[in-house]
Formats: C-alpha cells, structure tokens, sequence
C-alpha cells in the first residue's frame, strides 16, 4: 500500500472559534480554550486505515518544550478520548479526508502552540508535519477549568464585555467613567502573551515560567506585577505627580488598546503615565483577553497602610490646616483594582469565587510590586493570614482614621477617631446595565455591628502580633475613642458648586449637652481653611481662611454664611477638581477642640451624544456631539478623542481650538461600525482648564444586510 501522505489540513478555525467563544477575536487563525474538544480535517494522498496507518500529535509551547514540564503533549488517534488528558479521537473518514477531534486537558498550560502529526506505517519510517498553530486560553464555560464560572449571564459581562465604566471621584460624589477595554482587538491576544514572556520570572527561566502558565494563581501574580514598571519592562509607568509633559496624563486615557499597542510597538518601554484607574483597567482587559472573568473594582477612601497597624493618623494645626505627614500611610479619595474568579485550590475550602488583583505598585509581594490574589471571602472573615497580600487589602477597606489635633511639634489631642470612614461605597459596574453596584458587604459586615467588630478585632491581633502588647492603637480601641462635645457643628453647601462660581456654605451650629458641661452657653472660636484635595488624600497649602465666633446657648441652633471666592481657587485645582473646607473649634470654656469637614467637588460641564440612524456594520453611522461651555472661563487648546471597540479601530481625535464661555461646540462625523452587538463610544475632551469632560453613547450595532 502507498504511504500515506499529508496534502492539505483545515484547523477550521471559523467555525471552532464560535464554540470556544473566541469569534469576536477573529476567525483567521485557531483560537480556543482548554478542556473543549475541537475538529480538524486532514487532507490525505489516499483514504485512511485506522489498522495499519498510525498518527501522533504533538503539541508544543514555550521554547524547549517537554513532557516533564507539561508544555509538550504527545497523543495517538484512538476511537474515543481518554478522560482528562490530550486526546485525538471521535475521527470519522470520508474518502481521502480525516476529521478529527482534539481535546486539552483543563489543566494545560495557556499559550500560542504548534501542531504537528507524526505519520507511520507499521515498523517504517515515519514523517512529521507541521498542522499549524493556535492558542490556547482559559475556560470559565468548563467545569473543570479553575475559572470555571456557572452564569452565562456573568460570562458575558465579564469575558466578553468589551467596556465598561471605573468609578471615580469622591464617596458623595462618585462618576461613572467609561473604558474601552477592547480584549478581543487585532493583536491584543498577541501582547498578553508578549507581557508574560517580558516578565522577570520568563527571563530568569522561560521554560518553567511556561509550565507554570496552567496555573491561574501564577499567571494573575505576573500580570499584577507586568501592568506596572517598578520591577520590569511592565506596560504602565505611574505618575501622582502633576508635570505630565514626557507623556499622557493618565486623565486623558479611554481605553486599554492604544496603551498595550504603544507598550508592544515600543518593545516594551512603560507608558507614560498611569494611575489606579488605568493600572486596573488595563489588567481587566489581559484577564479577559485571557479567559479570566475579571471586574474593576472601586473602593472609596482608601487606606494605604505601610505599617499594617490597622490606623491611618491624619494631622491638622490650629489653624484648620491639614498638614502633610512623613509617613507613607494615606486615605485616597479612592482606589481601584481587578477581582477574578477563581477556584483556589492552594487554600482552605471556602475562598473560592473573586479575589482581588491590583496592579498599581503600592507594596511589594514577594519582592516584586504586585498585590494578591487575596480572597475577598477571606478579607470579610479576617483570615488576613491567608496569601496573597490578604492584611495589605484588609487594611485598605477597614483600616481606623484617627485625627489628631498638631502643634508645637507633638500630637495634643486626639480631635476624631473614626471606624467607618475608610472603605465606602465599593463598587463595580453592574451585570447587564450601565448602572454602579455596590459591593461593600462582600467585602466586610456592615459597619458598627458585632460582627464587623469582632472580625476586625481577630485580625487586629493578627496583623500587629507581639506588637499587640504596646500598641497605642489597641489602647484607643479600648478608650473609645474621643469624649462627648458640647456642640455640633456642619458644613453644608448652600447652592451646587460650579467650577468658574463663589462657593456657598453655611455653618450650622447646636448646642448638646455633655458630661462637662450639661447646661450654660459656650463660646467658640472657629478658624476655617479650604485646601486642594489631591487624590492621595494629601492637600496643597492653604487657599482660603476665615475666622467666625460663634456664642451658643443651651438647645440653640444658629447659622453662618462662608463664602470661597472662585479667585481664590481659580488656579490652585488639580484635573480632580476637589476642594477640602475643615474647621477646627476651640471651646473657650472646656480648652479643648472640634473638628468639622466638608469636600468640595466642582462639576464639569456635561457632553451630549446623539446617534441619528440604526447602527448597521459598514454603513455610514451620523453621531452628533455637542459641549456647551457652562463656565465662567474660557476653555483652551480643547482636543477630543473618540474610541469604541467594534466602531472605530483605533482612536479619532480632533483640534476644537478655544471654547469661549457660554457658547457651544457641534461636531458631527460619520462612523463606519465594525462588528455587531452591543457598543459603546466614548468621547473625551481635554482642555488645558479641564482634563476629563467626558461622555459616552451605548449603541446596538446589526450584521450588515440584517433587515
């Protein structure tokens, strides 16, 4: 019998991809998830005879692939598959043609692969083809994938969603900001790939750090560490500063795209600049590219606690001035970070589900600037022991605030302690909807009750351990906190705040009984001072100051009108557009003092989008934005940015010059959509006064002819 001989093969790779969920990624090339079978056809010189033909596959990843590593597999073509392992089987023959379903074990390393059949007949010679390539990714639709997430529901927000929002801005006053997170774009699968094989542990051994791919718990850890540059040729450099000039301010970022392609183009130079919102986002876009359901997470008032001593000291003087401190410890306005699901088979049953990731290099783990997995069941049962970077996060969401009265180079009393101001409002985009949800309980009890109090208590003793004995911190636990006031002071604002206006506010003060002094008038000197609000949590110098005394009797309420006057302000702002006012009353009675506080943040001025016609692939699409300028100033050198994967590939931007206060910009563009489904457009406009005016317009897109 002739030998048999390999003339043509088809990876069908269209009709594969559909199966594996990976269509949206393209249709050109294998692309598929690991315990999934999926058909091949080989072509062959004559028919094929299961008896006296004998086939091999090998499958290969990584340089030097072995079997010992897991990064090669070698299978023979047998009838049916061999449980949970790499198998060619279920083939039917029909004339010269061989189709032929493979399967990958659910416990295969994750990566671009070769394919090639080893063809031998009887005791002669055998000859090796190569079938092609594919990759192969995790699989969160398989049972026996460690990601594996039973809601299709979920699986379409957080695999195949394209975009989202990050939520921003300050506990009262959160904004939905929209990402483009774009995993499925040309050659995105390409650079996550290419960050894993740029990180420290692929360049120290790249054949280990290959087989060690099957392992969502490492591969999370690598790109937690990638997505930063601290320690690497990672994707991002950070940047808290305000001199953005050798980059992009990290406002200016709408999407993931153009900065993974810009890192990858650059052969791994950082791009300049990130902060947590970006860090995070970027990662949400490499889990999802990668198989890993994955969310940005949003947590307000954020604790970063170098220490681990569970309290953040924030210092004010006499004056209302919140003062800088030399420790590393900080509240952020917020912080965001990734959860992906997972099982978790390297810890005690029960933490499985979402972990946190966060790729903003805050603290080292390990030795390298990463953060987690850390389980978020773990983090509300305070079993802060268990890894990875469990009391870090613990810290960030439950950490205690105390605020301290400053002057003459010591702390002179203690003017709040707080147990509830850290960790609020956490929160994610919800399943299905545009709308914020908010996930707080996942992450703790709710605040004041027993068991809340109690966990934080257990891993209180955990985190400070022989500390425990001296800690000043565990002391004040004890002592309750701060004493009884004989007055109650507020901050309101008096009208919405509008950047380009005065700012209104009254003071409202009440009289209480206390222990001190049940009954009789007071007198109180409030000293006021309005600082910029940066998004560390830090303040510039003061902006504005006033003084107001105030004589209160029993039971009486009065109130007093303050007014920030925009001069004041106008050129003290960061892009965040926050405003700190604290007032510190003394009690001229009682000697000792008050603390009253108010955040301020300023409203830009809102952009609207229009979309005329049905959204149609490749037909025209008429989108009509418009931005009237409600400030009191000019906007300068106005730039805007259009993205949306499946609408536009890459990015459009546009000059818009100068938009004199009061008046109106209208632009309209044709787009030309390129996939169907669910979209998003995001528009951004920079000004040199204002970095995030921002909008965005969900559009349903069509297949082209669909009637």
């Amino acid at each position: 019998m002739a030998a048999l001989e390999l003339r043509s093969v088809d990876l069908q790779s269209s009709r594969n991809n559909q199966e594996h969920h990976t269509q949206e990624m393209g249709l050109q090339r294998l692309i598929v998830r690991r315990s999934q079978s999926f058909t091949i056809q080989l072509h062959f010189s004559r028919p094929f005879h299961s008896g006296t033909d004998h086939i091999t596959f090998i499958a290969e990843t990584g340089p030097e692939p072995t079997e010992l590593l897991g990064t090669r597999a070698t299978f023979l073509l047998t009838s049916a598959r061999q449980g949970n392992v790499w198998s060619a089987s279920d083939f039917t023959i029909d004339a010269n043609s061989l189709s032929v379903s493979l399967f990958t074990p659910a416990s295969a390393v994750i990566g671009p692969y070769t394919l090639k059949i080893k063809i031998s007949q009887g005791q002669g010679n055998s000859l090796t083809h190569l079938l092609g390539t594919f990759i192969l990714l995790f699989n969160p639709w398989s049972a026996e994938d460690d990601v594996y997430l039973p809601s299709e529901l979920l699986l379409q927000e957080y695999i195949m969603m394209d975009y989202g929002f990050v939520y921003k801005g300050h506990e009262r006053f959160i904004t939905p900001w929209p990402w483009n997170y774009g995993q499925f774009e040309e050659g995105i699968i390409d650079i996550c790939f290419e960050i894993l094989n740029k990180s420290l542990s692929f360049l120290e051994n790249p054949s280990k750090a290959c087989s060690q791919r099957n392992d969502v718990v490492y591969v999370c850890r690598v790109v937690s560490a990638m997505i930063n540059s601290n320690d690497d040729s990672g994707v991002l450099q950070g940047n808290w500063g305000e001199d953005y000039s050798r980059g992009l301010s990290p406002l200016e970022w709408s999407g993931s795209v153009a900065i993974l392609r810009q890192w990858s183009a650059g052969g791994g130079q950082p791009v300049r600049y990130g902060q947590c919102w970006v860090f995070a986002a970027v990662m949400c876009t490499v889990m999802r590219c990668l198989g890993v359901p994955t969310r940005v997470v949003s947590n307000f008032r954020s604790a970063h606690n170098a220490d681990a001593n569970l309290t953040i000291d924030t210092y004010y003087d006499q004056n209302a001035v919140m003062l800088p401190t030399q420790k590393r410890d900080k509240i952020w306005n917020f912080h965001v970070w990734n959860e992906c699901w997972m099982i978790r088979k390297d810890l005690p049953p029960g933490y499985n589900g979402w972990q946190v990731l966060d790729p903003t290099p805050q603290e080292t783990s390990s030795g390298l600037f990463r953060c987690g997995p850390a389980s978020v069941k773990a983090i509300r049962e305070g079993e802060v022991h268990l890894p990875y970077d469990t009391p870090f996060v613990y810290a960030e969401v439950n950490a205690d605030e105390v605020i301290w009265l400053f002057g003459g180079g010591q702390a002179l009393e203690i003017l709040a302690h707080n147990i509830s101001s850290i960790g609020k409002e956490i929160s994610t985009k919800m399943v299905g909807s545009d709308q914020r949800q908010n996930i707080t309980s996942s992450y703790k009890y709710p605040e004041g009750s027993l068991e809340e109090r109690s966990v934080f208590m257990k891993a209180s003793r955990k985190m400070l351990g022989s500390r425990r004995a001296s800690s000043p911190f565990l002391d004040l636990l004890g002592s309750g906190g701060s004493k009884d006031q004989p007055a109650q002071l507020q901050l309101h604002l008096a009208q919405t705040p509008e950047w380009g206006q005065d700012l209104l506010l009254e003071l409202h003060a009440r009289r209480v009984a206390d222990r001190a002094h049940p009954q009789g008038p007071i007198r109180l000197v409030v000293r006021f001072c309005a600082q910029t609000l940066l998004h560390s949590g830090g303040t510039r110098g003061p902006l504005w100051r006033q003084k107001v005394h105030l004589t209160l009797d029993f039971g009486e309420e009065i109130q007093r009108s303050l007014s920030l006057p925009y001069n004041n302000y106008k050129n003290k702002l960061t892009d965040e557009k926050l405003i700190r006012v604290s007032g510190i009353a003394k009690v001229a009675e009682t000697g000792r003092s008050m603390l009253v506080l108010k955040d301020i943040s300023l409203e830009p001025p809102h952009l609207a989008i229009e979309v005329s016609e049905r959204a149609e692939v490749g037909k025209a699409l008429r989108v009509h934005i418009s931005l009237t300028n409600t400030l009191s100033v000019a906007l300068s050198h106005c730039t805007m940015v259009l993205e949306g994967s499946g609408l536009i590939d890459g990015q459009i931007s546009n000059d818009l010059g100068t938009l004199v206060a009061g008046h109106t910009v209208q632009i309209q563009l044709d787009l030309y959509p390129l996939k169907a489904g669910r979209r998003q457009l995001q528009v951004l406009i920079s000004s040199k006064e204002l970095k995030e005016i921002k909008g965005y317009k969900d559009i349903f897109v069509v297949a082209a002819g669909a009637s």
